[in-house]
């Protein structure tokens, strides 16, 4: 019977002591209360003012859920806009150590961008580039572990097709307003000369057997499971 207690302990303390995944990840993030606050300030301040081609909270909470339970350090994203995107990536690349490259070809965009950046903290965690991302995403070297696209949905595929061989294995790549109706036409465009519209791209990303995709609300949540 003392036998029996003795391993019973034993096992009680292994199991505590491995902790679930999601507490021994989360024992590894950094803790920085002072910029949580005013990080939650600036998003509360701000609500509803996301107007200008910017996702919405919603969008914003998923994209840090991801990056925190991937625990990624080398985020991508293509599209700027006035920064709230990159406020939500940065804040939870704040928690894992790591940095966030974000582009956008508008100097006004840029520029307000810069400012919601500094204003909620977070300036040290982004390299906002005023730049084409169609060239930019061609010269940059990687590797990224995580990936956010949402710029000119005619040009979805050939982001893609550019960042792909940057992507790292368990990476993530997500994809902004994705429908299934686009897959009836909806979506496509000619726009800058891309590659069809976000139903190509779709149809293309769910082709890919080392991806595994799925679409949630609008956002298409692509993970790298091996090179090819």
């Amino acid at each position: 019977m003392k036998t029996l207690k003795f391993l019973s302990i034993v096992i009680c303390y292994l199991i505590l002591a491995a902790g679930t995944p999601w507490q021994t990840q989360a024992q590894g993030l950094k803790s920085n209360p002072a910029l949580d606050e005013k990080v939650k300030k600036f998003l509360s301040d701000h609500s509803g003012q996301w107007h200008d081609l910017n996702i919405s909270s919603a969008d914003g909470q998923l994209l840090y859920d991801i990056i925190i339970k991937g625990n990624y350090k080398s985020a991508l994203e293509i599209g700027t806009s006035t920064g709230h995107s990159g406020i939500w990536i940065a804040w939870a690349l704040s928690k894992t150590g790591g940095r966030l490259i974000t582009a956008d070809i508008d100097p006004e965009r840029h520029k307000q961008a810069l400012q919601n950046f500094k204003e909620a903290g977070l300036s040290e965690y982004i390299d906002a580039r005023l730049t084409d991302a169609h060239e930019l995403v061609k010269v940059l070297k990687g590797p990224f572990d995580f990936v956010f696209s949402d710029a000119d949905k005619d040009w979805y595929k050939n982001y893609f097709i550019d960042v792909d061989p940057k992507l790292k294995v368990g990476g993530c790549y997500t994809t902004h307003n994705i429908s299934d109706r686009s897959m009836g036409g909806y979506g496509r465009s000619g726009g800058r000369g891309g590659n069809g519209g976000s139903g190509d791209y779709l149809e293309y990303v769910r082709s890919l057997k080392n991806y595994e995709t799925t679409l949630n609300n609008g956002t298409l949540v692509s993970y790298k499971k091996a090179e090819k």
